[in-house]
């Protein structure tokens, strides 16, 4: 008993280090990863022949497999990725039957159809081994609809030109035969027009389907039954928190109160339910949202096909059991990743299926043209169709296996980008708000909507990207593919580690290909919609609405932000002139020289917005220090700290804050404290000029202060004419940059002087009751 825990132990312990990979959850390289999981080397056992015979083969290849899954066994007509193996167990996989069987088997070939059945009839029809492997009846998932259909027969395609054709012959079958399942549908009549009450959610767990979750519940009164992958109600329960806990979301007794969460299983008949239970949800509930998908670029058509076609035919096939109800499908604008398509219009033609290539672009299509069959037996389907699906804009939430943030990861970390047409890609927050908003507006149910906000073109993106500080440069997809993939096998990024993956697939590069070749998106219905139910419209996802997501992306290691150490994005000089005294004499008699000569720089406009601060480079002269200048060994200028909260009762309105670490020539540290502040005076230019400084030795008391003002014949000269910017940019860029710095920073020094004239106003028209005792009547 006490090896089977300790074996049950280890399978437990080497599934979640591959899980951690899979999720860039682990600061290894990819090496140190595999070897983590595989444990330490031990001699392999010598390779035997494979067997000739079709079914030993397929029991022989199960049984390997079987050790990378969690149950510890895996049988031959069932999917190796839906019994849990991860893409690091494929390797192993894959390496073991070389191993043992003398198998040469691709990766790619597990990742299309990773079927122990499938892989050993490929293996036989390659190898010219006599004895074909019978297939074997479908998933049970299907018969959750109908009986299976007898085999399709081979599919002829209408084009003569092979090379037309990308999708394997096997996929294109299989597709046919699977959209036949939507024909053996119930008929259904049509659902009460009204919003929901109780509602049926599948991925509540993913990345959109938990923001779904929070929204449902704050702009709806219905009660909402999750669904989650799960052994146990209490585990589901715990799952789901954890999730939404992830994704920067509440999880409370409040939300916990509002939801029910209900062990199943989308690929399983009838979603893993009793039949109690699923004739309980027929019955009940008036409203199904199918959020809940595979999302893998690797993976081959019958691999996913279980959790988003079949799954998808079983939700629809609960819509239509009972009580009629609406099913809202989360659907994918990859529907259209046909490379050449010309249009991606809601109501424009899909791409055509023999030429998507990548399994999850095949699925969602089928998934998409079953439901549009249903709705000729009445049931009311709406597609909602997302593209890249951005972080959130005000919690920089994000999905780390998202393609789009994969990329957007890679853009800001390499300062390339390849040349592309546009982006489909929208913030978390709008995606799931519309949604949201179509699940509870009976008038908008039974129509297909492009969930893709504001398309961006490459312009836009270079643009942004060095308005943050992030020059890049632009490639041709291929050299930028063999440009990233070079840098990511010399410098692993475990974070990125899916991405390795997808440019180094082939099927993977032609989702990406079409992906960036495509046309922007039309969504014309949406728009309209939003307008109507006066929610906030679609905008560009722009490095604003980028900006917590690129911090959060920063602070994971997906994304590297401009620092002060690197090459400064604007930058110009100030010198400073005045005298300090010791602190406590006349000053009168002990006035002392003193004079700056500094380089103020911005490494981003990021940098202005999160931080509002300036780094200082330079040099300090002060003979009452140390007779040879003092270097800035690190310096930062706040401007209007603390929102510019005054000081003195008020008196003074703290307009920049100036702190340096200096250091002398033998070594010595000291600091420097200053600050402008704007006062109610008619001396304007001068204030804007004018530094109240003390000095004195690091981890003392200061011993030194006085005033520095800027002269006012270099104010102009240096601080507005002599504005520098990063030579990598164009001239218009650079023109962007000098008045983009210039707008911030006047808008900040008019706030800042307006708040002692404010404040002086209220005295002369006597707006308090009481003047303060320390103030003096103007």
């Amino acid at each position: 008993m006490r090896e089977v825990n300790e074996n049950v132990s280890a399978a437990a312990d080497q599934r979640a280090t591959a899980e951690a990979i899979e999720r860039g959850g682990v600061g290894l390289t990819v090496t140190d990863l595999l070897a983590k999981v595989t444990g330490a080397a031990e001699t392999p056992p010598a390779p035997t022949t494979a067997p000739r015979d079709g079914d030993t083969l397929a029991a022989t290849i199960a049984a390997i497999a079987g050790r990378y899954v969690p149950s510890g066994r895996l049988v031959a007509d069932a999917d190796f990725f839906d019994a849990g193996g991860t893409s690091v167990n494929a390797v192993e996989f894959v390496g073991a039957l070389e191993d043992e069987l003398g198998m040469e088997i691709e990766l790619d070939e597990v990742f299309a159809d990773a079927r122990p059945i499938s892989l050993a009839k490929r293996h036989l029809e390659r190898t010219g081994a006599a004895g074909a492997v019978p297939e074997r009846a479908a998933h049970g998932a299907i018969q959750a609809v109908q009986p299976p259909a007898p085999a399709a027969p081979p599919v002829t395609l209408a084009r003569t030109d092979a090379s037309d054709s990308t999708a394997r012959p096997e996929d294109l079958t299989q597709i046919l035969a699977d959209l036949a399942l939507a024909d053996r549908l119930p008929f259904t009549a049509s659902p009460d027009p009204l919003p929901p009450r109780r509602i049926l959610l599948t991925g509540a767990t993913g990345f959109l389907g938990s923001h779904m979750l929070l929204d449902l519940l704050r702009h709806s009164d219905a009660h909402v039954y999750c669904l989650v992958r799960a052994a146990d109600e209490e585990a589901a329960a715990a799952r789901l928190g954890e999730a939404l806990k992830s994704y920067a979301l509440p999880w409370s007794s409040e939300i916990r109160r509002r939801i029910t969460v209900l062990p199943g299983d989308i690929r399983h008949p009838r979603l893993g339910l009793t039949d109690d239970l699923w004739n309980t949800l027929a019955h009940e509930v008036d409203s199904i949202v199918g959020v809940a998908a595979a999302v893998d670029f690797l993976r081959g058509y019958q691999s996913l096909r279980t959790s988003n076609v079949l799954g998808a035919l079983t939700l629809a096939e609960l819509a239509a059991t009972g009580r009629p109800k609406p099913l809202h499908h989360i659907s994918s604008i990859a529907v259209f990743n046909e490379v050449g398509i010309p249009s991606m219009g809601e109501d424009d033609p899909l791409a055509h299926i023999d030429r998507l290539v990548a399994g999850y672009d095949q699925t969602k299509w089928t998934a998409e043209v079953a439901l549009r069959r249903a709705r000729d037996h009445g049931l009311v389907v709406t597609a909602l169709r997302p593209g890249g699906i951005g972080g959130h804009t005000k919690t920089g939430a994000y999905n780390p296996q998202d393609l789009s943030s994969g990329l957007i990861s890679a853009f800001g970390r390499f300062r390339t980008v390849p040349a592309f047409r546009y982006l489909n890609a929208a913030p978390v927050d709008w995606v799931s708000r519309v949604a949201v908003a179509v699940i509870c507006e009976p008038d908008a149910w039974g129509f297909d909507y492009n969930l893709t906000g504001v398309p961006n073109t490459l312009d836009d993106v270079v643009r942004d990207m060095a308005l943050g500080g992030m020059h890049v440069r632009v490639q041709d997809w291929d050299e930028w593919r063999t440009d990233a993939l070079a840098r990511l096998q010399a410098d692993p990024v475990p974070e990125l580690a899916f991405l390795t993956r997808v440019l180094q697939s082939p099927t993977a590069l032609k989702l990406c290909e079409a992906t960036l070749q495509g046309p922007a998106a039309i969504a014309d219905r949406t728009t309209a919609l939003v307008e109507a139910l006066g929610l906030r419209p679609a905008s560009r996802y722009d490095a604003r609405a980028q900006l917590k997501t690129f911090e959060r992306l920063a602070h994971d290691g997906l994304a590297h932000l401009p620092h002060k150490d690197d090459q400064p994005y604007l930058w110009f000089t100030e010198t400073t002139e005045g005298t300090v005294t010791p602190i406590g004499a006349t000053p009168a008699t002990d006035e002392i020289p003193c004079a700056m000569s500094l380089t103020l720089s911005i490494a981003s406009m990021h940098q202005l917005v999160t931080d509002r601060r300036i780094d200082v480079r330079g040099e300090l002269t002060c003979p009452a220090l140390h007779p040879e200048p003092l270097t800035v060994a690190r310096g930062d200028i706040w401007i209007r700290p603390e929102e510019g909260i005054p000081h003195r009762h008020g008196l003074r309105h703290q307009l920049l804050r100036y702190h340096l670490q200096l250091t002398d020539a033998d070594g010595g540290h000291w600091w420097l404290e200053g600050h402008k502040y704007a006062r109610a005076r008619r001396d304007l230019w001068r204030q804007t000029r004018a530094l109240t400084v003390e000095l004195g030795r690091e981890g003392e008391p200061p011993s030194l202060a006085g005033e520095v003002v800027v002269p006012a014949d270099s104010y102009v000269r240096d601080q507005i004419d002599g504005i520098e910017v990063d030579p990598r940019l164009t001239s218009q860029e650079k023109r962007a940059a000098k008045l983009a710095w210039l707008a911030w920073f006047g808008l900040e020094m008019g706030r800042g002087l307006l708040g002692p004239f404010t404040r002086a106003a209220a005295d002369l028209l006597d707006l308090r009751r009481t003047t303060n005792p320390t103030e003096h009547h103007r």
